[in-house]
């Protein structure tokens, strides 16, 4: 038992260890399938260069994977060197053997200040044992940075010397270096511990923890001495619980989830009726994080008396640890006059643990009363029980909470095969003050049926036999629904001879979310049993070409589509709309058709520059296209033009008459105003361009908002 908690304590510690353990029996740095001595030699020429500090800076990081002993003389020299030392120590911290040791040792004897701190700390990660006699001397240096560094130092090498160096420093040193001896002698600790050796490593932490030192050495070694006792540890582990410091407490809390062993989950139930009551609500949070060991009996007990804190705290742990043996205690809970403990009793018997719960919910179904009736029926459907024939007793109560209860657990519960007891539900329901609830209940269990088309298939067969007031709720839940069976149903209803199915109909059609829909509205649109239900279609189909992702062509031929199904100017428009928000060729193609259309000539001439504008800034050629709308012999002339906002004015005339063509519309470089006008006049404000201009001659004048298309009016 000792073992496993010894190997979980250091277990990423050991990680590294055994990593460093390989790392040192390469021959360089990295022996992966990109190091080669020639990218070495390529790296080396750069620091033996005049290249510039960034350069060598990148050659060092370089080293650190192809660098080798041949490396470590060109390293060596650039430790002094303030603005490449460090690169220089991520090298050498790398790669392998003595040399590096040696080269980084020197530097540490003829260096000082903040370059001598980061030779000690490269030493410390290389854990370099021929330098803890000189890290030891430099425990005394005037420089605490230094001492300090020195110390976390010998504690990464962590050997026989340098843990005795450090622990007869531990009392003796500057108080402001202690702190750092501290850290030192615990991680030689660490090492001890990771050596098989608890013993030696509990004396360490004892020492830490009785020396004056600061309080988070004190934690730190406070946990190592627990954890280094085993079993032993256990009552330093509940002491701590009655620690005044509050960090002494959180140590307490974080040790206690990771100690092996039931002992101690023993030993924390007992805590808790001496614990405060902020205390013990974490204390039980701590011991149900540990569900394998819990002791079960003194969560329940918190959870049924005591301190409303603590049996708060207690009702919500049961959630991870509680099982059925829990049901009865939870039940009574939920349905307390203390809302609080009542909600949160509720929400743990939601997600209860434990096989026997679901089972153990049913049986007490039929003999249930009053508020547990409900309660049960409630957790039917939040645990998502199959307990259909139980439930559906529970329609013919008096009580429509209790009914209500009902269905929605069957909302939730029930299956494709019973589906029918929810659409008869609201086909012919028992009490029409249930409709509501059923239609939401079923329309919860068929949108969560794996087979789609098999529920769309099942209500399309009660659709039939239904009467008229639930027909339009059934088409509703098909649209909700979806799929190729729910489409040709609402298809079908659309174009029927009833009104309400065809407004119905048409109306869910309209608001189909695929483009699965398109053909059914098309031939709607065309061919529907009224005007106002061919109009909702085709706008509708408009919708999903506006919407939907598709092909520039599929687009365009949709919107053709809606052309040539109707006369309605309104719908024209739309289509002009769709090609304006998709600008592409096919779009600037149809649009430019449109304009020989009178009554949409003036709407398709602008939807014609627009997309133009909007495609030839993408770098399409479209005088060609636009050669046929009568635009290409407007003389444009761009007499001033102003960007930006009040006083703050930038004169871009030249810029337009630069970007002017022989359309009534200006493309710039970029969309972006500031972009295209060299920077941004007036930051943080509106902005507007205003341009005078003439056409053909005649003078007009227009203002724009910032980054919008320039589409020029023709002047009267």
């Amino acid at each position: 038992m000792r073992s496993n908690m010894i190997r979980n304590f250091v277990r990423s510690f050991a990680l590294l260890v055994a990593l460093a353990a390989v790392t040192a029996t390469s021959a360089r740095a990295f022996d992966g399938p990109d190091t080669s001595p020639e990218k070495e030699q390529e790296l080396l020429a750069v620091l033996r260069s005049e290249a510039a500090p960034a350069e060598k800076a990148i050659a060092c990081k370089g080293l650190a994977i192809h660098g080798s002993d041949a490396a470590v003389p060109d390293l060596a020299k650039l430790l002094p060197n303030p603005q490449l030392s460090s690169w220089a120590r991520i090298a050498l911290e790398a790669i392998p053997g003595e040399a590096s040791n040696e080269a980084l040792r020197n530097a540490a004897n003829s260096l000082e200040g903040r370059l001598l701190v980061g030779m000690i700390n490269s030493i410390g990660v290389r854990r370099d044992a021929k330098a803890v006699d000189s890290l030891t001397a430099k425990l005394q240096d005037a420089d605490i940075e230094v001492a300090s560094a020195a110390a976390v130092a010998l504690g990464h090498i962590g050997n026989s010397d340098a843990t005795k160096s450090l622990r007869a420093s531990l009392t003796t040193a500057p108080a402001k270096v202690r702190s750092a001896i501290a850290e030192g002698c615990v991680l030689c600790a660490e090492r001890l511990l990771v050596a098989g050796n608890p013993v030696a490593a509990t004396e360490i932490y004892d020492q830490v923890r009785k020396a004056e030192v600061p309080t988070q050495r004190i934690i730190e070694a406070t946990r190592g001495a627990i954890l280094a006792r085993g079993q032993d540890g256990i009552p330093l582990l509940m002491e701590t619980f009655h620690a005044t410091d509050n960090r002494m407490f959180q140590l307490a809390l974080g040790t206690v989830r990771e100690f092996p062993g039931g002992d101690v989950d023993k030993a924390l139930a007992a805590e808790l009726a001496d614990a405060t009551p902020d205390r013990a609500a974490l204390m039980i949070q701590a011991m149900a994080d540990r569900p394998d060991t819990v002791v079960m009996a003194a969560v329940l007990k918190a959870a049924e008396q005591g301190d409303r804190l603590v049996r708060l705290s207690a009702i919500d742990a049961l959630r991870r640890v509680g099982d059925d043996s829990c049901l009865s205690t939870l039940l009574q809970l939920a349905i307390e006059d203390d809302a609080d403990l009542a909600r949160t009793a509720q929400e743990t018997l939601a997600e209860l643990p434990g096989q026997n719960v679901d089972g153990k919910i049913v049986e007490r179904l039929p003999t249930a009363k009053g508020k547990t009736y409900l309660l049960l029926l409630q957790l039917i459907g939040q645990r998502r029980i199959d307990a259909v024939d139980d439930v559906l007793k529970a329609l013919e109560n008096s009580d429509p909470s209790v009914r209500k209860a009902a269905l929605i657990a069957l909302g939730e519960t029930v299956s494709l095969k019973r589906l029918s007891v929810l659409i008869s539900q609201v086909v012919a329901p028992k009490h029409p003050e249930d409709t509501a609830v059923a239609r939401d209940a079923l329309k919860t269990a068929s949108v969560r049926m794996p087979d789609r088309e098999a529920c769309a298939a099942a209500l399309t067969q009660a659709l039939d036999r239904s009467p008229a007031a639930s027909k339009s709720t059934l088409l509703e839940i098909l649209s909700d629904v979806g799929g190729d069976t729910a489409l040709q149903t609402l298809a079908t209803a659309a174009k029927s001879n009833d009104p309400q199915l065809q407004d119905t109909g048409s109306r869910l059609l309209g608001t189909w979310n695929s483009v699965a829909a398109a053909p059914v509205l098309l031939d709607l649109a065309k061919t529907g049993p009224e005007e106002k239900y061919r109009v909702r279609a085709l706008r509708g189909y408009l919708g999903l070409a506006r919407k939907f992702a598709m092909s520039d062509q599929v687009r365009a031929e949709m919107c053709q589509n809606a052309f040539d199904a109707t006369r309605r100017v309104s719908e024209h428009k739309l289509a002009l709309d769709v090609l304006q928000l998709h600008p592409s060729v096919e779009g600037l193609q149809l649009a430019i058709n449109a304009t020989k259309t009178p009554v949409l000539k003036a709407d398709a001439t602008a939807a014609t520059l627009v997309i133009a504008q909007k495609i030839g800034g993408k770098g399409v050629d479209v005088s060609g296209l636009l050669s046929g709308v009568g635009l290409d012999k407007v003389k444009l002339e761009i007499v001033k033009a102003e960007y930006g906002a009040g006083a703050r004015q930038r004169d871009v005339t030249a810029v337009l008459q630069k970007r002017g063509s022989d359309l009534p519309l200006i493309t710039l470089a970029s969309a972006s105003y500031n972009t295209s006008f060299g920077g941004d006049p007036a930051p943080g404000v509106v902005k507007k361009l205003k341009i005078q201009y003439r056409i053909n001659g005649k003078a007009g004048e227009a203002s724009f908002a910032e980054n919008a298309l320039i589409i020029l009016p023709m002047p009267n």
